[in-house]
């Protein structure tokens, strides 16, 4: 049997004690350290200041960062600087730019970076992924995407961080969205898009809009707002988090040229006979297996640490998903339509 391999968690807020509840859960991994300046409840391991402090007194295997966006390069490089794989939450970066030069570094340094868009690991998306790969609705032409919801005031003020500019609900929420569409559809081309500027009052936008135009030529329309009262967001329709109240909706349909799917209630809906609006429609709802995504995250990045696999989202794919998110943004201040800029092959590090 091999030696647990030993992670350490950078930031034990909200979603860093989700990693660390997670790690607990995993067979042979154990949390080795914890990183936050501000302290913690006691989890059972060592707990620094920052970075630095920690790799001067443990030795571990992976690090997961599940700190403010702004923190993301800096904690990552460091990684990459002593070989230690790393598991980034999304966003990647705060920029493509960003995205970019770590990427490059992670590539010098042959360091393997996975990008913590955890859905992916959501056996639900993934029976999705192969439904829509292997034809059941055709040629994928359209899809919608709605993600409202409403966020208490007391999400704000336990972290300022999020009332600033760039830490909306197009980069905090919107990127996972994002992410699976690009997962399901391809690659995004042009962006047009609108965003209104936050009723609390904050530097931010709660409320946007876009129309991703695919290299396939399908077309999705996606809306984000975290002060809309609704039962139609991922956090809401699917499941995965005891914390929200389940609503059996969907908040995803994507349409084609043989038939329909809507996740996450995973409905299949296909015309009776010949393709036709005069011909009665019904749907088979799909089977689809169970788990946690964020466990299923770590059991993964464990054997990414352990050179057994590679990256299920790597550090390329969070940089195309931060293209797609930065145009929206681009495209919503300017007003005009927007291309994805050059593939990460052809942009110059600025690390």
């Amino acid at each position: 049997m091999s030696d647990p391999v030993k992670l350490a968690v950078v930031g034990a807020g909200l979603v860093g004690q989700r990693h660390i509840s997670s790690i607990a859960q995993v067979r042979d991994t154990v949390l080795a350290a914890i990183v936050e300046p501000n302290g913690c409840p006691d989890q059972g391991a060592p707990i620094y200041p920052d970075l630095a402090a920690m790799f001067a007194a443990e030795t571990v295997d992976g690090v997961i960062l599940s700190t403010p966006t702004h923190l993301h390069l800096d904690g990552a490089l460091q990684c990459v600087a002593r070989g230690i794989p790393v598991l980034v939450e999304k966003p990647l970066a705060t920029s493509s730019a960003e995205a970019a030069a770590l990427t490059h570094a992670a590539d010098l340094a042959g360091v393997p970076v996975l990008v913590g868009h955890h859905r992916r690991h959501n056996p639900l998306i993934q029976k999705a992924a192969a439904l829509l790969r292997d034809g059941a609705i055709g040629d994928i032409r359209a899809a919608q995407c709605t993600c409202w919801f409403y966020k208490p005031d007391d999400y704000f003020e336990i972290a300022s961080w999020r009332k600033e500019k760039g830490a909306g609900p197009i980069s905090v929420n919107l990127v996972h969205d994002v992410d699976l569409m690009r997962h399901f559809m391809g690659e995004v081309e042009t962006v047009q898009a609108q965003m209104a500027p936050s009723a609390r009052g904050y530097a931010n936008e709660d409320l946007a809009a876009a129309v991703l135009r695919f290299e396939s030529g399908a077309i999705c329309t996606i809306t984000v707002s975290d002060s809309i009262v609704s039962p139609w967001s991922w956090e809401m329709t699917a499941r995965e988090h005891p914390v929200y109240p389940s609503t059996h909706q969907s908040c995803y349909l994507i349409g084609g040229s043989e038939g329909s799917l809507s996740v996450p209630d995973m409905r299949l809906w296909r015309h009776e006979g010949e393709q036709s609006w005069w011909n009665a429609i019904s749907a088979t709802t799909m089977p689809f297996g169970a788990a946690d995504p964020l466990i299923n995250q770590i059991a993964h990045f464990a054997e990414v640490v352990r050179r057994k696999a590679e990256p299920l989202v790597t550090a390329q794919e969070g940089y195309k998903t931060m293209q797609v998110v930065e145009a929206i943004q681009e495209a919503a201040e300017s007003q005009a339509l927007v291309r994805i800029g050059a593939p990460l092959e052809a942009v110059q590090s600025v690390a």
